[in-house]
């Protein structure tokens, strides 16, 4: 067979294997949360609250959009004309200049065409209170992420345009099986070398809570590294905790925020949450099936880059070259829009499933939904958001949601 037949054949493959893990690993089927408790759950919380978070929303989904809009449209004109490539070209000859500069150069315009969103969406939760942050301590974190993400993407650049370089013909297989490679590492490198840029992690001072979190993830046969606080207060007034990294990384982790606005059985049922995750893999599943996506991606661009008017499109002759970057960053751009409602899909059944566990676990519906009525209080939370919008893009179930999760739990309804 030619490379081209053997693309098809390990597309269709990898894309299989997507397939048979989702099935097998996402909970597809949700505990029961009917909407007669939702509504009355609504009804119960504080309506100056709920019409004051509706309001946050409101000011920041203008933004929102904005953003994907102009993002998808700075991709478009980079990648689907030749301004992209002529962008790279001015970053010198050589395959591999152009092939990093050139591309954090295309990756640094869309970004900065964006900024000015950014800037007023920060001005809108400044002034809603959740975040605590100076603009320059605001500047200073988004700096942080530009300086890593450089540096990933320098990597990755240099990379595969190596690969793409030295084999012109099976790139797609090295580089299938090396951004699969790349998505496993960083599950584990990044909860350990990137997390403490923006974050100070101290342990949690000995006393009962650290006790009862510790024994929760033991009677859970979660084994924790440990219990870390991290400084969140500096950046924002919201409250979250979780469980980070994998295997020998693994570390509960809960806002200092947490532990000054909930109290400690709330501050227990929320790590039970995020144990259930650990419990079930559910990082380590979705690791799996970022490796076979991106894989499944690299692929395809490869077979994208046979379609010439696509590629007369860019003014570049080959998908595979450096002057293409703005070509990749259209398709990805186009590809992450799409698949975006799918992925949202899926976290809020593995969330509720971590909601399940962490009823299970605790034994206690009451204090869960308490700790969900106030992790929607403080974070500004829309408690029952547009049905659309919610199918769209939420991660989580909503907050009526879960809370008549609970309910239904506490009757016994499975």
């Amino acid at each position: 067979m030619t490379p081209r037949q053997w693309a098809v054949v390990a597309l269709a493959v990898l894309l299989v294997a997507l397939a048979a893990l989702a099935y097998a690993r996402v909970p597809w089927r949700r505990a029961p949360a009917p909407r007669a408790d939702q509504l009355d759950a609504l009804g119960r919380l504080d309506a100056e609250r709920v019409a004051r978070g509706r309001r946050f929303h409101a000011e920041l989904r203008p933004a929102r959009y904005l953003a994907m809009a102009v993002g998808l449209i700075a991709a478009l004109v980079l990648g689907l004309t030749p301004a992209g490539a002529r962008l790279v070209e001015l970053t010198g000859d050589h395959w591999l200049t152009r092939a990093v500069l050139g591309g954090l150069l295309v990756i640094l315009v869309t970004e900065l065409v964006t900024l000015p969103i950014a800037i007023w969406r920060h001005t809108v939760v400044v002034r809603y209170g959740i975040s605590t942050q100076s603009w320059g301590a605001w500047a200073a974190d988004l700096l942080k992420s530009y300086a890593v993400g450089a540096v990933l993407g320098a990597l990755v650049l240099a990379g595969f345009f190596t690969i793409t370089h030295f084999a012109p013909d099976w790139w797609w297989a090295f580089g299938a099986a090396g951004v699969a490679v790349l998505v496993v590492l960083l599950s584990f490198v990044l909860p350990v070398l990137v997390e403490p840029i923006f974050n100070r992690f101290t342990p949690m001072p000995e006393g009962a809570l650290r006790a009862d979190l510790l024994a929760l993830a033991e009677r859970d046969g979660v084994p924790v590294r440990d219990v870390l606080v991290a400084d969140a207060s500096r950046r924002t007034r919201a409250v979250n905790a979780y469980v980070s990294g994998l295997g020998p990384t693994r570390r509960i982790v809960v806002f200092d925020t947490m532990l000054t606005e909930a109290t400690p059985d709330e501050v227990v049922s929320v790590t039970a949450h995020e144990l259930g995750h650990a419990k079930d893999d559910d990082v380590l599943t979705g690791t799996l099936m970022g490796a076979l996506g991106a894989a499944a991606a690299v692929v395809a661009l490869h077979l994208l880059g046979s379609w010439t008017a696509l590629l007369d499109l860019a003014g570049v002759d080959s998908i595979a070259e450096p002057r293409a970057i703005g070509l990749l960053l259209a398709i990805s751009s186009i590809a992450g829009l799409v698949a975006g409602p799918a992925q949202a899909f899926v976290s809020r059944r593995v969330e509720a499933r971590a909601d399940t566990h962490a009823l299970d676990l605790t034994g206690d519906p009451e204090t869960f939904e308490a700790m969900q009525r106030r992790l929607g209080t403080i974070n500004l939370a829309d408690p029952d958001p547009p049905h659309w919008e919610h199918a769209l893009f939420a991660s989580h179930p909503s907050t009526v949601q879960r809370m008549a999760a609970a309910r239904a739990y506490a009757r016994g309804v499975r």
